[in-house]
């Protein structure tokens, strides 16, 4: 049989196969046997070499036609098949079926923390303040008493877009630029997203913070600490308690790490007979840095010498793994909905 008799029986070949064919993978088989890249009509076109040079062309253009055709019967019973498909499924449609209920959805819990929190500060006369996350060396670093070749840049890995262009490490840039903008007396309270070179099961790269800031005249170290106290035991319940550990922050001074008595164990350091994992063991749960503005920032900010004020900063993540018995950082920024549904204030 010479090609063209073969290229002449493909089309009708094709035509009853397609006939019978009712399934996608009828019509796949049929489609590799006919059309495939070793297929029938591919297996003819290989031996198109062995024509003479007069008969190649004519046989090669009576191909072609024979493949143009197979492609349009495929098409057409395809077609058909999906219509029919449609057809079936519009009648197993019940109407009366009740229809699925859509997820409503809940804030999440870091806004939560974060709204909970600035609500506590708005009713003891503090304001909101925001600023840039894209920041300038001046007010992320210097203006906060942090020059260039400050040991305390070290603590922050820091991410950035130019030799004075970064992401803010913190949001106490806010402090410097409301600071600049407004005398004593003030009180603002900065939430906002910042930014660190760090990621692992405990850090990641952006992460949210709430700055507090007071200043005005003899504030001292006791109304830092009783602001924080009340700030605890609206979070985390009325029989919190507060303690401070020295420490050091370029812009503080002096400077204190803040715990609080652990929530989960009451402060007693062991929960049914067994360690706190929470405080392992010791009662307490490290939560923010605060302290005393340094006269440095005073100054930068163009204060008079004698203002006196209080900062601190803590990191709304750790709260809310706190207050809602999170143990996994990630689980924040996963969007599990298993996990988002428990929140259950709607939006």
């Amino acid at each position: 049989m010479d090609l063209i008799e073969e290229l002449e029986k493909l089309e009708p070949g094709l035509a009853t196969g397609l006939a019978v064919a009712e399934t996608d993978e009828e019509l796949e088989t049929l489609r590799i046997e006919f059309l495939g890249r070793k297929g029938r009509l591919a297996n003819i076109m290989s031996r198109l070499v062995s024509l003479s040079p007069e008969e190649r062309p004519k046989v090669g253009q009576i191909a072609n036609r024979v493949k143009e055709r197979c492609q349009k019967l495929f098409a057409t019973r395809k077609a058909e098949l999906d219509a029919l498909k449609e057809r079936d499924e519009l009648a197993r449609f019940d109407p009366s079926m009740p229809g699925r209920d859509f997820w409503e959805g809940t804030l999440h819990p870091v806004t939560l923390i974060t709204e909970e929190i600035c609500d506590i500060f708005i009713r003891l006369g503090y304001n909101i303040a925001s600023g840039p996350e894209v920041e300038i060396d001046r007010f992320n670093f210097e203006a906060l008493n942090i020059p260039p070749d400050h040991p305390a840049r070290d603590m922050h890995d820091t991410l950035y877009i130019s030799d004075t262009v970064l992401l803010r490490t913190h949001t106490s840039p806010v402090q410097a630029r409301t600071m600049l903008a407004k005398q004593p007396p003030l009180a603002v309270i900065a939430p906002g997203k910042v930014y660190r070179r760090d990621s692992d099961l405990t850090h990641t790269p952006m992460f949210h913070q709430i700055e507090g800031l007071r200043v005005g005249a003899n504030i001292t170290m006791g109304d830092l600490r009783g602001t924080l106290l009340y700030m605890a035991r609206e979070v985390f319940g009325r029989k919190t308690k507060i303690r401070f550990r020295p420490s050091y922050f370029p812009f503080t001074e002096p400077s204190a790490e803040a715990d609080i008595s652990c929530a989960v164990c009451q402060g007693a350091g062991e929960l049914g007979g067994e360690t706190c994992r929470v405080c392992k063991g010791t009662g307490w749960v490290e939560i923010l840095g605060c302290g005393m503005v340094d006269p440095a920032v005073y100054e930068a900010a163009g204060y008079p010498p004698d203002s006196t004020g209080f900062a601190f900063g803590l990191g709304v993540e750790r709260i809310a793994m706190l207050k809602y018995g999170i143990n996994d950082l990630r689980l924040f920024f996963e969007n599990d909905i298993r996990f988002l549904k428990q929140f259950g204030r709607l939006i």
